[in-house]
């Protein structure tokens, strides 16, 4: 049949099994937008500002395991998508972005609102096209999915001009991609999954790192086959919090720069460390060359480019983290390696994440325990980039697969409003509480207004100290308390900015009003902030400095 390229992308999109798009309308893409009232089943979703878009589309992506799709006008538009495009690049988000462009024969002439958003995404983009002809456009969306979703799953960008949105042309979707130099890697080599096996038999104190590859992969069952069949404790990265619960009694938290001081110095005696959909990324690493010196590696990784990038592995497995466990469980034996075991709790127990201290400021530490006990650990917590971020990977008990949404490579302040958004429209029943700074949370807080908008009951927990906190903690560690431009002193009054807006708002500034805060905002039947006065000063410990040792961890002072 004969249709638009406008109808042709469309029609494509519901091929692709798109149900939610984020997005902005502009004058390059206004074709597309007058095809959506003709396709009831693309729910679109207006947000304020392309940024936001992005990182909705990326939460809805992580919550959901689907393609997150995100449109944008010429220009501005498509720029406002960089910082949302690099977050799913560093972060391996399933993402598709759809930018209009100016028509073909301004392209090259500085026309209004032109940029090469092509050119500009090359870096941070999994794959882009620019599209000059309509009959290019069926085919160009189906391998954009594809891309998109498989091997190391990343944003895919589409640029298509003005005027191929309005040119007419036959449309018939194709069945499969043709990418022959495209070959996404499934099973290991056998010789080398039989190496691991063997060190796996061999090692006397084994650590497991999961990463975020255990949550692209839905490798959940497997992972716990292994960890329980070999009675291997189980460490999380950043990204694989939620891969594997926390109350399991192999579960050691997190390492690295603000993980468990447990976490780390428990790498640091063990014999082999099994890496999982991770990149040993220098958050957890430190400085390589002290890194785990006396262990073993077997690195798991769909992405070849990752393995030796930072730690060289003695058996490195390229191939679907899935698919790899899969070739490697029966090779495992029936384990027990219980003084191991004795002896990270005993690190846990000389090393505590947090000591008591008499106080008469709210603690964010508590606040975190407070809504893990309220949610049972089973909401989805979805944060910005900071020390909430840390408090709450840090003292929120994850219970739940993929119940963790953050940004992580990239470090996006303003993740928090638009990824929640996002999270909660893939996931409607969920209870999701987004985890924030005040700083980040300005940055994308016009989202509110979607928010209620769409009646999204997405919950804020808001931790308001006054300060770009993170950035403080250093200044006062690094820079002998020299608080440059990091104190806020014009914070609107965000309890009348949640009523502004027309949702439910309260203020915390003690921890007895912690729980009832909590409890009503998750009776609340729409979107609540509750702004929790912490402490000014308050910092994230334990701490290990970028590019440090095991040697410069620093403890909470008593």
């Amino acid at each position: 049949m004969m249709l638009t390229g406008g109808q042709i992308v469309c029609e494509s999109l519901i091929q692709e099994g798109v149900e939610v798009i984020f997005g902005i309308p502009g004058g390059a893409i206004l074709p597309l937008y007058q095809d959506l009232p003709d396709y009831p089943q693309l729910r679109h979703i207006l947000m304020r500002h392309e940024q936001g878009a992005a990182h909705a589309a990326d939460g809805y992506a992580r919550a959901t395991g689907r393609v997150g799709v995100a449109f944008g006008t010429s220009g501005p538009g498509a720029t406002n998508l960089v910082t949302g495009i690099a977050t799913a690049q560093m972060d391996s988000v399933p993402t598709v972005f759809i930018t209009g462009q100016v028509a073909r024969d301004a392209i090259g002439k500085d026309a209004f609102q032109e940029t090469d958003v092509t050119g500009i995404t090359l870096p941070i983009t999994k794959h882009n096209y620019l599209v000059m002809n309509a009959s290019e456009i069926a085919e160009t969306i189906k391998e954009a999915f594809y891309v998109a979703n498989t091997g190391r799953p990343g944003p895919v960008l589409v640029d298509i001009p003005k005027d191929v949105f309005v040119e007419r042309c036959e449309f018939e979707y194709p069945d499969e991609v043709n990418l022959p130099n495209y070959h996404p890697p499934t099973g290991a080599d056998p010789e080398m999954v039989r190496k691991a096996a063997r060190l796996i038999q061999e090692a006397k104190k084994p650590l497991i790192l999961a990463g975020h590859g255990i949550i692209i992969s839905r490798a959940y069952a497997e992972l716990m086959e292994l960890a329980e069949k070999a009675q291997i404790p189980v460490i999380t990265t950043l990204l694989g919090i939620s891969s594997f619960p926390e109350t399991h009694p192999l579960s050691v938290g997190m390492p690295g720069m603000h993980g468990m001081a447990h976490a780390s110095l428990a790498i640091e005696e063990a014999d082999l460390l099994i890496g999982l959909g991770m990149r040993f990324d220098d958050r957890i690493t430190g400085d390589t060359r002290y890194f785990a010196p006396k262990a073993k590696v077997i690195h798991v990784e769909v992405d070849p480019s990752e393995i030796h990038k930072n730690v060289r592995a003695t058996a490195p497995l390229v191939g679907d983290l899935k698919h790899v466990l899969e070739q490697l469980l029966p090779m495992v034996h029936p384990k027990s390696h219980e003084e191991w075991v004795q002896r990270i709790a005993e690190l846990k127990i000389e090393h505590p994440l947090m000591r008591p201290k008499v106080t008469g400021e709210l603690r964010p530490q508590h606040i975190l325990q407070a809504l893990s006990d309220a949610t049972k650990g089973e909401a989805l917590i979805v944060t910005g980039v900071g020390q909430h971020q840390m408090w709450a990977a840090q003292h929120y008990t994850f219970t739940k697969q993929n119940s963790w949404i953050t940004s992580g490579g990239l470090g996006a302040m303003g993740f928090e409003v638009p990824a929640a958004l996002g999270a909660q429209v893939g996931r409607p029943d969920a209870t999701v509480w987004s985890v924030a700074g005040d700083g980040g949370f300005q940055m994308t807080m016009s989202e509110l207004a979607t928010l209620v908008e769409n009646r999204i009951p997405v919950k804020f927990a808001l931790f308001n100290n006054g300060f770009l906190g993170m950035v403080r903690q250093w200044q006062d560690i690094f820079y002998d308390k020299s608080y440059v431009s990091t104190y806020y002193t014009g914070n609107p009054d965000f309890v009348k900015l949640a009523h502004a807006y027309g949702i439910h708002g309260a203020r915390v500034e003690t921890q007895d009003e912690v729980v009832p805060a909590i409890k009503e905002a998750m009776a609340y039947p729409g979107p609540a902030i509750v702004d929790f006065r912490i402490a000014q000063e308050e910092n994230v410990y334990p701490m290990i400095p970028a590019g440090g040792t095991i040697d410069q961890l620093m403890e909470e002072p008593v």
